[in-house]
C-alpha cells in the first residue's frame, strides 16, 4: 500500500461520523484547523494528535486484578492505565479541580498522578525531504523534540516538545497535598498551557505559509520540492528552465512522426546538459528530471537548440563555470584535553571566540545547551587553550543569565554576549561584557536605537564594532542589520541597501577585511542556500554570483574565512556535504570542495568554528531527538595548511563552458539521432561503447515503427527490465562503483555473473542506456582540460569511489574506458520485494486463526520487537498470553519459528530479584534453552533459560573493547557469563582479568566462554561472595556491572585498586532527574573508602556513558571513576 492509498484510507475515516479509537473519540478541537490543514498539503497526512491536556489519573495498584475476574475483565485492565478522574484540552479553574479531587472516592488504590502533557502530532511524511523540513520548521517553534521516527516503508515524524509536568498528589486513596498546593499545580500547568498554545499556533501559521506556497497555482508539485531546498536564484533558474523547456512542445498540430523518438532526443538533451550545468544545481537540490510529454506533434531541431542553448548558459549568455574538486583531504583531530571534563565542551548553540590579546593561542567560550549531567542552558564562561589542551572554567561575577542561540564577540580585551534565548518563551535583547582584566560581567545599558530581542541570529567583528544580522523571536524573522559600536556604546540600525537578503535565522557570517559574507539560513518555510556580501565602507548588500558547484542549502552552519578562501561547514539538513568543506576561491569567485576524514560520525549542527593560525578549532554541536536521544560531538581541530598549497596539487582550472562548446554539443546531438552512418561491428547481442552507432540506429527505427514505445514517467513501466551493461570482471569493481555514483544501477534488480565468472551483468536503467549507446568520448575532452582526468583520478576509482572525489564527466570517461557492453536481455532478474519479519508472522499466525476459527482480537498480543540470541527468538512476556492460543498447540510455535526465521522460541520473564539474578525465560519451542550467541566476533555460550543475558548493553561492550588494557589487570566483580570479562581480553588486550562470581549456571558458562574464546590463560575465576574472594590492591581496573545498582560493592572495587590507584567502571540504573545526586553521592562514597583504606586519592569522574533507557525516565548509566595519587 503507497502513501496515497493510506492517506486516503486515513482521510475517509476522519470524514466519518463514527468515532475514533481515541478516550475521547475524536480530534481535539483547539487541533481542527492545523490537522485539516496538514492533511490538504500532498506531502503529510496525521496519524495521531494531542492538543495538550491537564489531566488527574488513579493509577491500578498491583493488587487490583484479582483471581476471580474473568479472562475479559483481565484483558481491559492491561490496556486501561487507570481511570480518569479530572482531563481538559483547555485551562482548568484552580478551584474546581480542588474540590473534585478532595471530593473523589478512590476505588483503584494506586497513585493518583496530577499531569500537564504537551502538544503532540504523529504524521506519516511522502519522503524524506518532506520530513526533514516538517521537522525544522517544528524545531523552529520550539518543538525541539521533534525528530523523524521511522525511515522503514512509512516515513514517520513525531512533533513535541518537553514542557511536560507530572506530580503524585494521593496514594492508596490518602491525598498527600493540600488544597493551596492542588491550586498551584492547576495555574502553573495552566501556564504550561498557554504556552503550548503559543508554540502550537506559531507552527500553525509557519505550516500555513508553507501551504499557502505549494497552493499557488505557479507551483509545480517538483517545483515546490525545488523551493524547500533550493536559494531564490537557484528556483529562477530551475522555473525558467521549467518553462523553457515545456515551450518546445509544440502546437497540437505537429509531432505526428516521431512518437518515442522526440521523448528520447529531449531526455538525451538533458543529459548533456547536466554535464555542462557543471553539477552546481545537481549539488544544492535534488533536481526532478524535467520530462516532455509524448503527444502528436513535431519537434523543430532548430528550436530545441536554441531552447538548450537558454538552459545552458544564464542571462550574459555565458555558461557557469566548473565545480572543482580537489584531490587533497583535510584531517579531523578529536582535542585531548586536560583540567575540566571533556563533557563540559557538550553543548551546542553556544558560542565561541579566540582571545587575541594572551600570549597564548586560546578560545572563549559562553553558554549553550548541554553540559555535565542533564542537559540545560549554561551560563559559564570556559577559556580553552589551544597548544595544551588545557579546559578552564573562568570564575567571572555576575555571570549573565543562562541561554543559547546568542553571539559572543572579541574587541579588544572585552567578551561581548548578544541576545539569545534564556527558555521558549523568554527571547533576550540585553548586551554583556567580561573585562578580561578585572573577570566581571557587566550588563550594558545604552541610548539611542534599541535592539529588538532575538535570538539564532549572527555577528562579526569590524575595527571596534559588531555588526548583527537577522534572527528569530517567535514568530518575527528578521531581515534587519544592527551595529553596536563598542567605543560609544550605541546602537544603529543600518539602512538596507542594493540587494538586501531576505529575512532569515540560523545563518552564518564571515568576515575579511571590510566585506562581510552572508551563507545560507533558514527563512521559516525554506531552507536557504544563497550567498551575500555587504561593503561596509559603502553600506550596501550584494548578491554575490560564483561558478562551480555551490554548497547545498543549510542552516545552523558555519562559515569562516582562510586565507585566500571563503569556507562553509556542516549545517542542517545533516548530508553527505557535512563530509566535506566547501571553499571559495575569493579571488577567482569559483567553489572547490575538500573532503575531511574522520567526520563521518560528527553532526556539525550548531557548532562553532575558530581558525587559530593554520587550525580550525571546532566545538560542540550536535542535536537532540526523543526518539533516538541526545547527539554531542567532542572537539575537533582541522588542520587547514594544505589549503595554501592547493595550486600544487592537481588543481587544474577547466576551461569554461563557452558559447562554442554550447554549439558544439548541440550539433553533436543532432548529428547522433539525424546523421547516424550504419555499418555492422560484427557483436552477437552487444554493442562495444566506442563503436555503437548500428545498434543505435536500429534502436531508432524500432522506435519509429513501434517495437520500442518509450513510456512517461509517470506510466507504469518495465523500462529497466531490459538493459544490462556487461564488464569483465577486472573492471567490475571500478564499473559498479562509476553506475552508482550516477545513479544508473538500477536497484531493482540483481547483478548476474556469467562465462564462468570471467564477466559480470550489471543492470542499468534505460537513462543509463540511452547515453551509453553514443560516443561520449570527444564530448568529454571538448569539456575539459586533458589533465583534469589525471593520474590522481584513476587512482581513486581503483581504490573504489567515495562522495566528492570524482566528478560526473570523469566518471562518465572511466566508464567508457571499461569497454564494456550494452545488452538488452533478461539477464538479470529481479529481486525479491522482502517482508518484514513482524508482517510475515502477521500474515501467518493470522492465517492459522483463521482457519481455527479463532477471534481476531487476540492478534494484538503479536510481538512488534523480540530479542534474537544466537538461532533463538526471545518474545516479550506480554506475547500469546490469551488461553485461546493453547488451543493452535505446537502448529502456532512451528509457524512463529518459520515466520522469524529461526529454530528455537522463548518468551521473556522477569529477572528473579534473587543474589545471582537467576532468567525466568520460559522455553515455548525447542529441546534446550543453550544458546550460541556471537556478538562484536566474540561467542557467548550459555542457557537462556537460567542465565541472564542482555543484548541492549552492546554499546557498552563495545566501549569496553575498545579501550587499551595492554599491559592491565582487570577485576569484573559481577562478571556472569562473561558479558565485560570477555571484550577486556578478546578485545582490549587485558593482560589478566579476574572474574568474580556466584551463580552456578553463570560459572559454568563463563568456564565455557573463555575455553572456546581462548582466553582461558589469562583469566582467573573466584567463585563465592565478591566481598570475600576479590583480590585486593592488583587491579588497575573494576568493572561493576551490576543492575539496579552496584553499591554493595563499591568499597569492594576501592580494595581492589592498586596502591596508585586506577579506573572504576560503575553501573547503576538512575532517575534521569536525580544524575547529578547520584554522582554526587558515588564521588563522595569513593573518597570515604578511600580514606578508609588509607589512601591519598583524588576522586574525579571522568565519564559518564548514557547506555540506554531502562524503563520510562530511568536510565542505565555507568560513571568512569578515576582514582589517582597526590
Amino acid at each position: 500500500m503507497d502513501f496515497n492509498t493510506r492517506k486516503r484510507q486515513v482521510l475517509s475515516t476522519l470524514l466519518s461520523q463514527e468515532p475514533d479509537k481515541s478516550r475521547k473519540g475524536g480530534v481535539d478541537a483547539p487541533l481542527v484547523d492545523i490537522i485539516d490543514s496538514i492533511n490538504k498539503h500532498p506531502s503529510y497526512y496525521t496519524t495521531s494528535s494531542c492538543s495538550g491536556r491537564i489531566s488527574i489519573l488513579e493509577e491500578f495498584s498491583a493488587t487490583q486484578n484479582n483471581e476471580g475476574e474473568d479472562n475479559n475483565k483481565k484483558q481491559k485492565l492491561k490496556k486501561k492505565a487507570g481511570d480518569w478522574v479530572f482531563v481538559s484540552h483547555e485551562p482548568a479553574d484552580p478551584d474546581h479541580v480542588a474540590n473534585l479531587l478532595f471530593n473523589h472516592s478512590f476505588n483503584n488504590g494506586g497513585l493518583v498522578v496530577f499531569r500537564f502533557e504537551p502538544f503532540i502530532l504523529a504524521l506519516e511524511c511522502s519522503d524524506i525531504s518532506a520530513a526533514q523540513s516538517l521537522v525544522a520548521s517544528a524545531i523552529s517553534c520550539g518543538f525541539r523534540e521533534s525528530g523523524i521516527t521511522c525511515i522503514g516503508k512509512r516515513i514517520m515524524v513525531a512533533l513535541r516538545c518537553s514542557i511536560r509536568m507530572e506530580v503524585p498528589v494521593a496514594d492508596k486513596g490518602q491525598i498527600l497535598v493540600s488544597r493551596d498546593y492542588v491550586r498551584f499545580l492547576v495555574n502553573l500547568a495552566n501556564g504550561k498551557m498557554e504556552s503550548n498554545k503559543k508554540r502550537t499556533e506559531h507552527f500553525f501559521r509557519v505550516f500555513q505559509e508553507k501551504l499557502e506556497v505549494c497552493d499557488s497555482p505557479s507551483m509545480t508539485s517538483d517545483s515546490c520540492k525545488l523551493q524547500s531546498n533550493c536559494s531564490n536564484s537557484e528556483m529562477r533558474k530551475q522555473r525558467t528552465t521549467m518553462k523553457r523547456l515545456n515551450n518546445t512542445s509544440g502546437s497540437q498540430e505537429s509531432f505526428k512522426d516521431c512518437t518515442g523518438f522526440a521523448e528520447l532526443e529531449l531526455r538525451q538533451l538533458n543529459i548533456l546538459s547536466r554535464i555542462t550545468a557543471l553539477e552546481e544545481t545537481v549539488a544544492c537540490c535534488s533536481i526532478t528530471r524535467i520530462e516532455i510529454p509524448v503527444t502528436n506533434s513535431k519537434v523543430d531541431c532548430h528550436d530545441e537548440q536554441s531552447n538548450f542553448s537558454k538552459v545552458l548558459t544564464d542571462k550574459d549568455g555565458r555558461a557557469d563555470g566548473p565545480s572543482t574538486s580537489s584531490g587533497c583531504r583535510l584531517v579531523a583531530v578529536k582535542m585531548k584535553l586536560v583540567g575540566e571534563p571533556l563533557e563540559k565542551l557538550f553543548r551546542w548553540g553556544h558560542s565561541t571566540c579566540v582571545a587575541d590579546f594572551t600570549s597564548s593561542k586560546s578560545l572563549l567560550l559562553f553558554g549553550g545547551y548541554g553540559g555535565l549531567g542533564t542537559h540545560s542552558r549554561q551560563n559559564d564562561t570556559l577559556t580553552l587553550d589551544i597548544e595544551t589542551g588545557s579546559l578552564k572554567i573562568i570564575n567571572a561575577s555576575n555571570s549573565p543569565t543562562p541561554r543559547m542561540g546568542h553571539t559572543a564577540s572579541m574587541v579588544g580585551q572585552c567578551l561581548y554576549i548578544i541576545g539569545g534565548r534564556e527558555d521558549p518563551t523568554r527571547i533576550l535583547n540585553d548586551v554583556w561584557f567580561l573585562n578580561m582584566d578585572e573577570l566581571k560581567w557587566h550588563l550594558l545599558e545604552f541610548n539611542g536605537a534599541i535592539f529588538p530581542a532575538r535570538h539564532r541570529h549572527a555577528a562579526v567583528v569590524v575595527g571596534s564594532c559588531i555588526y548583527v544580522f537577522g534572527g528569530v523571536h517567535d514568530a518575527t524573522i528578521y531581515g534587519d542589520m544592527y551595529v553596536l559600536d563598542a567605543n560609544m556604546l550605541q546602537w544603529k540600525q543600518v539602512e538596507a541597501k542594493g540587494e538586501v537578503p531576505s529575512a532569515r535565522h540560523s545563518h552564518s557570517l564571515a568576515v575579511t577585511g571590510k566585506t562581510i559574507y552572508l551563507f545560507g539560513g533558514y527563512d521559516g518555510s525554506r531552507i536557504l542556500g544563497d550567498l551575500y556580501s555587504y561593503d561596509v565602507n559603502t553600506g550596501f548588500w550584494k548578491s554575490v554570483e560564483t561558478t562551480g558547484r555551490m554548497p547545498g542549502p543549510r542552516f545552523s552552519h558555519s562559515l569562516f574565512a582562510f586565507d585566500k578562501y571563503l569556507a562553509v561547514l556542516g549545517g542542517c539538513p545533516a548530508t553527505w556535504q557535512s563530509e566535506e568543506l566547501a571553499l571559495l576561491d575569493l579571488e577567482r569567485m569559483v567553489w572547490r570542495h575538500v573532503s575531511i576524514s574522520s567526520i563521518n560520525d560528527c553532526l556539525l549542527v550548531r557548532s562553532t568554528v575558530n581558525v587559530v593560525g593554520d587550525d580550525l578549532i571546532i566545538i560542540g554541536g550536535g542535536s537532540s531527538c526523543y526518539a533516538f536521544g541526545t547527539k554531542f560531538n567532542e572537539p575537533l581541530t582541522l588542520g587547514l595548511g594544505p589549503l595554501r598549497f592547493l595550486e600544487q596539487e592537481h588543481w587544474h582550472d577547466r576551461k569554461k563552458v563557452t558559447a562554442q562548446h554550447v554549439k558544439i554539443l548541440q550539433t553533436n546531438a543532432t548529428a547522433r539521432w539525424k546523421n547516424l552512418p550504419l555499418r555492422s561491428n560484427g557483436t552477437e547481442e552487444g554493442m562495444i561503447l566506442s563503436t555503437n552507432k548500428d545498434f543505435l540506429a536500429s534502436r531508432i527505427a524500432n522506435t519509429s515503427t513501434g517495437n520500442h514505445k518509450i513510456q512517461d514517467k509517470g506510466e507504469p513501466s518495465d523500462r529497466n527490465s531490459n538493459w544490462i551493461l556487461k564488464l569483465d570482471k577486472i573492471s567490475a569493481k571500478i564499473g559498479k562503483d562509476a553506475l552508482k555514483k550516477l545513479g544508473w544501477l538500477d536497484l531493482s534488480r540483481k547483478a548476474r555473473v556469467i562465462e564462468q565468472g570471467s564477466c559480470i551483468c550489471f543492470p542499468i536503467t534505460e537513462e543509463a542506456a540511452c547515453f551509453l549507446l553514443n560516443d561520449d568520448s570527444t564530448l568529454v575532452g571538448e569539456i575539459e582540460d586533458d589533465s583534469f582526468i589525471c593520474e590522481s583520478s584513476l587512482v581513486k576509482m581503483r581504490k573504489g569511489i567515495s562522495k566528492n572525489e570524482v566528478s560526473f564527466p570523469v566518471l562518465l570517461s572511466i566508464l567508457t574506458s571499461c569497454q564494456g557492453k550494452v545488452v538488452q536481455g533478461d539477464n538479470c532478474s529481479r529481486s525479491k520485494e522482502l517482508k518484514a519479519p513482524q508482517e510475515s508472522l502477521r500474515e501467518a499466525v493470522s492465517l492459522l486463526t483463521k482457519q481455527k476459527g479463532l477471534s481476531p482480537s487476540i492478534l494484538e498480543e503479536l510481538p512488534s520487537r523480540w530479542e534474537r540470541l544466537g538461532d533463538m527468538a526471545v518474545l516479550p512476556v506480554t506475547s500469546f498470553k490469551d488461553d485461546s492460543w493453547h488451543s493452535l498447540g505446537n502448529e502456532l510455535w512451528v509457524t512463529v519459528v518459520r515466520s522469524l526465521g529461526v529454530q528455537r522460541l522463548a518468551r521473556q520473564g522477569r529477572i528473579s530479584s534473587t543474589g545471582t539474578r537467576d532468567s525466568t525465560l520460559e522455553l515455548l519451542f525447542g529441546d534446550s534453552g543453550w544458546v550460541q550467541h556471537k556478538e562484536n566476533g566474540i561467542l557467548y555460550c550459555f542457557d537462556a533459560t537460567k542465565c541472564m543475558f542482555s543484548s541492549g548493553n552492546i554499546s557498552e561492550k563495545l566501549r569496553m573493547a575498545k579501550l587499551d588494557c595492554r599491559n592491565e589487570i582487570v577485576v569484573d566483580l559481577f562478571a556472569g557469563v562473561g558479558y565485560f570479562v570477555l571484550p577486556f581480553l578478546i578485545k582490549a588486550g587485558a593482560k589478566l582479568v579476574y572474574a568474580c562470581e556466584w551463580n552456578p549456571n553463570a560459572l559454568f558458562a563463563l568456564r565455557h566462554n573463555i575455553s572456546v574464546n581462548g582466553v582461558r590463560n589469562r583469566c582467573i575465576i573466584l567463585e563465592g561472595d565478591n566481598r570475600i574472594t576479590a583480590p585486593k590492591g592488583v587491579a588497575d581496573r573494576v568493572c561493576l556491572g551490576l543492575l539496579p545498582s552496584s553499591e554493595i560493592s563499591w568499597c569492594t572495587a576501592v580494595r581492589a585498586l592498586r596502591p596508585e590507584g586506577g579506573v572504576l567502571h560503575v553501573h547503576g540504573n538512575v532517575k534521569d532527574t536525580e544524575e547529578d545526586s547520584w554522582l554526587e553521592n558515588l564521588t563522595r562514597s569513593i573518597k570515604t573508602f578511600v580514606l578508609n583504606e588509607g589512601y591519598i586519592w583524588n576522586v574525579t569522574i571522568e565519564h559518564l556513558e548514557r547506555v540506554k533507557w531502562y524503563a520510562p525516565h530511568i536510565r542505565h548509566l555507568v560513571a568512569d571513576v578515576r582514582c589517582t595519587s597526590m
